[in-house]
């Protein structure tokens, strides 16, 4: 049996706090995706990345502190992860609350999200099943600039996973 096992591809940048970087990670989400040959649901992830950003910089860092954004592509699967500092377990709001809606909308469009404890602070996540037309440049990539001295760190124990059902 011959198995075709291809690596990981991760991308990761850390951003100081500051409104500005929400349509900065949005960019470098896009061009990631772009790099990568991912062209299915380009548009729901990069809107997740502005609900994460946005729920990291209201609730989750420090002045003076940042967030960490860092996508990783697995063969048909892009997980996207904002890490910061902040305590707490984030929930979607109820549905009549005015504002606070950042994770009923990853909620909506994402396959499946979730928070994972981290020293300090947290990780919050979610992910995307891609098409298998976007492996049309799977293997290809083989360096995605800025990857190198990438570690990938799967979730531990604490690791909470939510589907787009709640569960």
């Amino acid at each position: 049996m011959n198995l075709d096992i291809q690596p990981a591809l991760l991308r990761q940048q850390f951003y100081l706090r500051s409104p500005r970087t929400i349509s900065a990670a949005r960019g470098f989400t896009r061009d990631t995706l772009h790099a990568w040959g991912v062209t299915s649901r380009e548009d729901d992830m990069l809107l997740c990345v502005s609900e994460l950003a946005t729920n990291a910089l209201l609730h989750g860092v420090s002045p003076g502190r940042g967030y960490l954004l860092r996508l990783l592509r697995l063969e048909h699967l892009v997980r996207i992860e904002v890490h910061d500092s902040g305590g707490g377990r984030p929930a979607p709001t109820s549905r009549d609350r005015d504002g606070g809606r950042g994770l009923r909308i990853v909620e909506a469009f994402a396959d499946l999200w979730g928070v994972t404890d981290r020293r300090p602070g947290k990780v919050v996540w979610c992910e995307f099943r891609t098409h298998l037309a976007d492996m049309h440049s799977w293997g290809k990539s083989a360096h995605v600039p800025g990857s190198d001295d990438d570690e990938l760190r799967p979730a531990r124990d604490g690791s909470e996973r939510v589907g787009r059902d709640g569960r």
